[in-house]
């Protein structure tokens, strides 16, 4: 697509030169969604998987939903997370624990 230039005889191109077609346009879309495919499903497989520590296994559920650990011991979601890790509920609220452990300041350091 060329237009003429108002202030100058020379014809420019409506398009920038590294523009694509839309079909090759089309095909990138379908790699690129391709690819988050498979690292969902790479992350799906690792948040079960026992040679990931339960820590690990929590951390990707967060990532892949997008939500934080309640930090409430009796909150409901910590039986979904635990479903989905594979984990058992003691390991889901020990993951819990550590957290509040690492966040609470020690009273040495409170002084």
């Amino acid at each position: 697509m060329t237009f003429a230039s108002r202030g100058s005889s020379r014809p420019f191109s409506g398009l920038p030169a590294t523009a694509e077609s839309v079909a090759e346009h089309r095909a990138r879309l379908a790699r690129e969604q391709e690819h988050a495919q498979q690292r969902r499903m790479e992350a799906l497989s690792g948040q079960i998987s026992i040679t990931n520590t339960p820590s690990e296994r929590v951390l990707i559920w967060e990532q892949l939903h997008g939500l934080a650990l309640p930090s409430n011991p009796d909150h409901k979601l910590l039986v979904v997370i635990a479903a989905a890790t594979d984990l058992q509920i003691e390991q889901v609220k020990e993951v819990q624990k550590l957290r509040v452990a690492c966040r609470s300041p020690s009273p040495e350091t409170r002084r």
